[in-house]
């Protein structure tokens, strides 16, 4: 086998594993490159994960775990849902970075936070 085939059978390689991996991604992790979401658990009077760490352009969804209907209110307002009955959820997409603190406005006592990173790295340095 020649130089010239053992290059163009390394790039045949190459092209192939790379689609393949697209492929595998699109199938596996459908929308997960377009749009990133992380999800809130509400269970036994709390939210899970209380603390939240997401990029910018993320969706939150919070989903009703309890026997009990919640419901979520930012302190600043930037949100709020209706009321969820169990199994329902509610979706917010965070489009700039900053730390968001919410609680359960049926059960005041029930908190948590977003915070917000933004979307690139270009701000390690600040």
């Amino acid at each position: 086998m020649s130089l010239r085939n053992t290059f163009a059978g390394a790039a045949i390689a190459a092209a192939v594993g790379a689609t393949t991996a697209a492929v595998l991604a699109a199938v596996v992790l459908p929308g997960w490159a377009q749009s990133p979401a992380s999800a809130v658990s509400i269970d036994n009077f709390t939210f899970n994960p209380q603390k939240l760490t997401v990029k910018a352009g993320t969706t939150v969804t919070w989903t009703n775990k309890d026997d009990i209907p919640h419901a979520i209110a930012a302190v600043g307002k930037e949100f709020k849902s209706k009321v969820l009955d169990t199994d329902n959820s509610f979706s917010f997409t965070f489009t700039t970075a900053g730390s968001y603190n919410y609680f359960c406005s049926l059960h005041p006592h029930m908190t948590g936070t977003i915070v917000v990173e933004p979307a690139t790295g270009g701000d390690a340095g600040h």
